[in-house]
């Protein structure tokens, strides 16, 4: 894991040696200080050579105002670094939600993602720039002062050090338990934010059923989740923290007493004593950066690990030699299609279809019977368990995904808009359309006369998710986009649903202009935008149960003719 880790410092190793170089320069900066004092105690106060101890003083204000640089690149290159490599990441691990395929998202709640997203990078960019760094300051101050101290007192460094494999012991001892706590607290802040993510987008729904109580409650078992496994990892974190900080000032009584004896039995100068304290603290000081970095390699460690469970997650497959779609008639053929969201209960069981090119066929029936689904296989939202899809004669699974969306226009029953304008959304997945295309998509989806009467046109910003708009609004905006994508193959999930009935009959009547010479699947629960449809598929559970023209089945008097009656005859 750690070379995946390293791996994204590559595009930034200039940012990265810049900072480990100043980093170096700090360290060894800070073990002339206790030498210098050294020299002054010991030589030049005692010979009164004035002369010296300002030129001492001098050098090291010099090595002050040389650290102060030193620290400014620390601070700010090294944070520049770790932005930089959490901007890569957030980047890829974005790029790779795009390619997961539908079931990902059936299965992790959108908060969630957000807070891989943004959360875990966080913690991640930190470590990213802190760990490298203080690891290698560590290394160098305890490496520098241990050569050091050796040659000024080798017995006392011994003695220090003997207390050293208890500080270690304690600190391997809470390190697995902060670990397993971090993670802990990684997934109950991702699910407090689900839930306040789901709670928000649906707060109008709340509203109208006055349920703010119910919401307030499924926030407070999330939040006290969280809490809890928070103060689990604090709990965890304090032991480990008091434990290191009681070893740190044990090491200075160790000192104090042990170089006091040194001193008054004559074995080390005062000055070599004041010195070697000095050099203690600066020993002490990469101590408490590591004890700091393994508090920050546990948080950004457990944020690279959910980091990598998604990187891991394989995108949509793609056949090795999958072929561009091209030329597209519209030919559309299940053969023995069969498909289950689970392993347990089929959706569709050997379904086998035909619609020729430039055809427009209906699929109705009650809820619960596959038509949707049905659908979402054509663009391969999913993967069909058995037979095969054919479009042109060529099987979906030998082409590129790209190439097949690229050729069909969906309009689903429930309608995104992304936050923007009525422009943005309407050339959404045709970002070079002209103002003139838009304009012409807009009034082919009855949409125009409604965007005249607004103040900013086009250029309207419709709130998120389109909350400024009503349903029939949305739902044309989202029929617009399809007019314009102008693809040879459309599908249309109830497209008409939220429209009253003059706008229906004007979208319908749209709709049959634009389906001409088009490939066209239509889901409707409204018999009246449909029975014009070259045939009609009714489905079930049980699969396609009828299939024929308006008029046909009418006549068979089976499932069709009593949807009809009951539509039209009461």
């Amino acid at each position: 894991m750690w070379r995946k880790f390293f791996s994204y410092y590559k595009p930034h190793r200039k940012l990265f040696l810049l900072d480990m170089s100043a980093a170096f320069l700090v360290s060894v900066g800070d073990l002339f200080y206790p030498i210098i004092t050294r020299n002054i105690i010991n030589e030049y106060i005692p010979n009164k050579e004035l002369r010296l101890i300002l030129i001492w003083a001098a050098v090291l204000l010099g090595i002050y105002l040389v650290r102060l640089v030193l620290n400014y690149i620390i601070d700010y290159f090294g944070h520049k670094m770790g932005v930089l490599i959490q901007s890569d990441m957030r980047e890829k691990l974005f790029s790779h939600l795009q390619k997961l395929p539908f079931s990902f998202f059936d299965e992790n709640k959108t908060g969630s993602l957000m807070s891989r997203v943004v959360n875990d990078l966080m913690e991640i960019s930190e470590l990213a720039h802190h760990g490298p760094e203080d690891l290698f300051l560590s290394l160098m101050l305890l490496i520098g002062s241990f050569t050091v101290m050796m040659t000024m007192n080798p017995w006392l460094t011994l003695i220090i050090f003997a207390c050293l494999p208890f500080f270690v012991l304690f600190a391997a001892k809470t390190r697995l338990r902060m670990s397993d706590a971090f993670a802990r607290t990684r997934k109950e802040i991702a699910e407090v934010n689900a839930d306040v993510e789901n709670s928000i987008s649906g707060v109008r729904v709340s509203k109208s059923f006055t349920s703010a109580e119910t919401e307030l409650k499924k926030f407070r078992r999330s939040n006290a989740a969280f809490v809890k496994a928070r103060l689990v990892a604090y709990r965890v974190m304090a032991e480990f923290f008091s434990g290191m900080n009681f070893f740190i000032n044990l090491l200075n009584l160790v000192v104090l007493v042990a170089g006091g004896l040194f001193t008054y039995y004559g074995m080390i100068s005062a000055g070599d004593f004041v010195a070697y304290l000095l050099y203690v603290n600066i020993f002490f000081d990469p101590i408490k950066r590591l004890v700091n970095f393994i508090e920050q390699y546990q948080s950004g460690m457990t944020g690279f690990r959910r980091y990598l469970e998604i990187l891991d997650t394989e995108p949509e497959p793609e056949a090795p030699d999958a072929r561009e779609l091209t030329d597209v008639k519209g030919d559309i053929v299940f053969d023995k299609v069969s498909f289950a969201y689970n392993e347990n209960q089929d959706i569709l069981h050997n379904v086998s279809l035909t619609i020729p090119a430039g055809k427009t066929v209906a699929l109705i029936g009650p809820s619960g019977g596959g038509k949707t689904t049905l659908c979402h296989l054509i663009p391969r939202f999913y993967e069909i368990s058995g037979g095969k899809i054919t479009v042109d004669g060529k099987d979906i699974r030998s082409l590129t995904r790209q190439s097949l969306r690229q050729n069909i226009g969906m309009v689903a029953q429930d309608v995104f808009l992304f936050t923007g304008t009525i422009r943005d959304n309407i050339a959404y997945g045709t970002p070079n359309a002209t103002e003139e295309q838009i304009r012409r998509a807009a009034e082919q989806a009855n949409l125009a006369e409604f965007i005249a009467g607004l103040p900013e046109g086009y250029d309207t910003y419709i709130g998120e998710r389109g909350v400024k708009l009503s349903g029939g609004q949305k739902q044309r905006i989202s029929i617009a986009r399809v007019f314009l994508k102008n693809p040879p193959i459309l599908i249309l999930d109830e497209a008409t649903s939220a429209l009253d009935n003059v706008t229906e009959e004007a979208i319908r009547q749209s709709l049959e202009k634009l389906s001409q010479g088009r490939t066209t699947l239509v889901v409707a629960h409204r018999l009246s935008t449909v029975r014009d449809a070259d045939e009609l598929l009714v489905m079930t559970d049980r699969g396609i149960e009828e299939r024929g023209t308006h008029a046909q089945l009418l006549a068979a008097d089976g499932i069709y003719a009593t949807l009809y009656r009951t539509q039209f005859e009461n």
